[in-house]
């Protein structure tokens, strides 16, 4: 949704942009039922400083901004309640669920589709492909790992900042970097994925578009979504970003050469063998 674009991008605007967006993110729905004038009057700012906000944050101009806009707000269900801590279970299944809900509303309004395919096409011509992340985006980056590897390409996800680092040195033309960041801004992971460039690989980016490891992205897949910070709910970013590694896993197997798609279907057979000699081992009757 353009209001958590907003907030994603809230700092890197300069002091006059940020009262454009905090009269913006206070009465939305204003905004759009005025003119830039009232606008411009509200934020105490010129008209071209309105003018220069919407730039900043991806338009051509007003009315571009003005639209999106009300296109947002008429497609969003709403961020919900934050739980409270009087709240019976039945309420906090209802806002947590809710909340997830929402978010996943909001990116399937807002993901690009362009840059999926870009990204898509990238990782199918991929020698070896590596996930970096730190902290819950690590996770998110393990995850992707066991998700790709079926794929036949060569994959592996780094956590640690010193080996992802090292790994990001060694890497060439043809090799694939997927940088996961909820916040895009973590000076570690953005000296990886320098190093990475610096060595010929691509960088596919999932993080918010305005954020500096956005800027160094090959193919910027943005997730600009608004993050709950109340320490009684999940962090919603993590469940955008773990969808939108489903989505590119499962078209990267869609895209795949009949040779590999054989492959994966192998794998999964090996899998469910396994599982069938294991459940008749535990069914066995133990011997004295």
């Amino acid at each position: 949704m353009l209001l958590d674009s907003i907030r994603t991008q809230y700092d890197s605007l300069s002091k006059s942009e940020k009262r454009v967006a905090l009269a913006v993110l206070e009465q939305p729905e204003l905004a759009i039922a005025e003119n830039i004038t009232a606008l411009a009057k509200k934020a105490e700012v010129s008209e071209p400083t309105v003018v220069r906000f919407c730039r900043a944050i991806g338009f051509d101009g007003w009315q571009a901004f003005k639209l999106k806009l009300a296109q947002g707000l008429a497609l969003s269900p709403g961020t919900g309640e934050s739980p409270m801590l009087e709240d019976m279970a039945a309420d906090i299944v209802d806002k947590v669920c809710n909340r997830s809900i929402n978010t996943l509303l909001d990116l399937r309004n807002s993901l690009d589709a362009n840059a999926i395919e870009k990204a898509l096409q990238v990782l199918g011509n991929a020698n070896t492909i590596e996930f970096y992340g730190q902290g819950t985006s690590g996770i998110i980056a393990a995850d992707a790992q066991h998700k790709f590897f079926r794929s036949g390409v060569p994959t592996v996800a780094y956590s640690d900042p010193h080996i992802h680092s090292i790994a990001a040195s060694l890497l060439k033309k043809g090799d694939v970097v997927v940088a996961i960041s909820q916040r895009g801004s973590s000076l570690s992971l953005l000296r990886s994925v320098q190093l990475a460039r610096s060595s010929g690989a691509a960088i596919i980016v999932l993080a918010p578009s305005g954020t500096p490891l956005a800027e160094l992205a090959t193919i910027l897949i943005p997730i600009d979504l608004h993050f709950h910070t109340d320490p009684y709910t999940p962090i919603s970013a993590r469940l955008a970003h773990l969808v939108v590694i489903d989505i590119l896993a499962v078209g990267l197997a869609l895209r795949l050469s009949p040779e590999r798609r054989k492959k994966m279907v192998n794998a999964q057979k090996a899998l469910q063998k396994f599982d069938l000699q294991f459940d008749s081992f535990l069914q066995a009757p133990l011997k004295n």
